[in-house]
């Protein structure tokens, strides 16, 4: 994977609300889900590396997405160190949340023991929060 550069990351909720559309805002910045099966990546198979739309870390290499069927992008593994799980106890359930581990934008959720590739890991992500990198292919 390439270096990343340094970025100055927003220190407010208004300056990501500047940076971002609304809802990319509403995803990223107010843990908000984008509708099923609506989402630019579902489907997407081009190879390189899916970076958070909100501060360009790397997070995904697309060897690791695959076709879980659930509506949103499903991958089986992150960079190490990327990404960070959160418990989260909303909606009455109990779910794994996911966070860019620099700059602390939702992602999505985590979900283990569906038995779906060998990794035995969905990290069910919006394609809001994600932005693919195809020049980081190889």
């Amino acid at each position: 994977m390439a270096t990343e550069e340094p970025i100055t990351l927003p220190t407010s909720e208004d300056e990501w609300r500047v940076r971002l559309t609304p809802a990319e805002f509403r995803v990223l910045r107010q843990a908000g889900t984008e509708p099923a099966f609506s989402g630019e990546y579902v489907n997407t198979k081009t190879e390189g590396v899916y970076q958070c739309r909100a501060c360009g870390a790397q997070l995904y290499p697309s060897d690791t997405k695959f076709d879980s069927h659930c509506g949103w992008p499903s991958f089986d593994d992150a960079i190490p160190g990327a990404v960070k799980e959160i418990d989260d106890y909303s909606h009455g359930m109990v779910r794994t949340e996911i966070r860019c581990a620099r700059c602390d934008s939702h992602l999505g959720h985590v979900f283990r023991g569906e038995m779906m590739t060998e990794k035995n890991t969905r990290h069910c992500v919006n394609s809001l929060s994600i932005k693919l990198d195809p020049a980081q292919a190889g």
